[in-house]
């Protein structure tokens, strides 16, 4: 088994697209065997790519900002002085803010 020794040089981004690469491969190999179908070079080369740091990047940003979304909407339909999403974000904010100190100590 051969490993790296140290990680923090190397970008998850390049450890998440080999690993999803390498078991891409084994399934396509997998399903080649068992049907006895062959995958032409452009099929293999498109179904075992691994998704790039820029797709890992926009990918973990769009859960962001749908986590975050549904946040301030829950917000909103329990505030009623919030009248609109821009003001429930606030007002989740400073809730953040608010829990942040008081698990400080800094707000009683």
């Amino acid at each position: 088994m051969s490993g790296l020794k140290n990680l923090s040089h190397v970008s998850f981004g390049r450890i998440n697209r080999r690993f999803e690469e390498n078991s891409n491969l084994n399934i396509v190999n997998m399903v080649e065997g068992i049907t006895g179908v062959s995958l032409t070079p452009l099929q293999r080369e498109t179904i075992i790519k691994g998704a790039s740091e820029l797709e890992l990047v926009n990918s973990g940003l769009e859960d962001t900002m749908i986590r975050s979304y549904h946040e301030i909407r829950e917000t909103l339909r329990n505030n009623p002085e919030a009248k609109t999403l821009r003001v429930a974000a606030f007002v989740g904010a400073i809730n953040k803010i608010a829990v942040s100190y008081q698990n400080l100590g800094v707000w009683p």
